[in-house]
């Protein structure tokens, strides 16, 4: 090899470049948002264990039913009934979509697509929104 003494320099260069973001951090991962809970409710439509992994397999269910097969039905939840409905049922309780939804989706860097079809809920104003 006649250019060894460029070519081994450029090999190292390049691992530490692609393996700076893992020795970087040490492993280690953001702390998880803490996203803002309904003040007045306890349950949700489906344990915490199973709704924080599966929304969106609940919603995109929910969805189908809803599009394909016109079932609206409604469901109880301690009593209360819910209606299979991203607006009608889960912005009953979470009602801020920038302090619940968007803490969470830009913590994991997804994008859902939810608001190209409903409409986004009007945020109140706060003292912080203001300053």
């Amino acid at each position: 090899m006649y250019d060894s003494g460029k070519i081994i320099p450029g090999l190292i260069i390049f691992v530490l470049i692609v393996t700076f973001p893992i020795w970087f951090n040490h492993g280690v991962a953001a702390d998880p948002p803490k996203a803002e809970l309904p003040k007045d409710k306890k349950q949700c439509v489906l344990p915490l264990s199973e709704i924080r992994p599966n929304h969106m397999k609940t919603l995109n269910q929910w969805r189908d039913e809803v599009l394909r097969t016109e079932d609206r039905s409604f469901f109880s939840v301690e009593g209360t009934m819910y209606q299979k409905s991203l607006q009608n049922a889960c912005m009953q309780c979470h009602v801020s979509k920038k302090k619940f939804c968007d803490v969470c989706h830009t913590y994991a860097a997804v994008t859902p697509y939810c608001w190209d079809c409903h409409l986004e809920p009007v945020e109140e104003a706060t003292k912080e929104d203001v300053n």
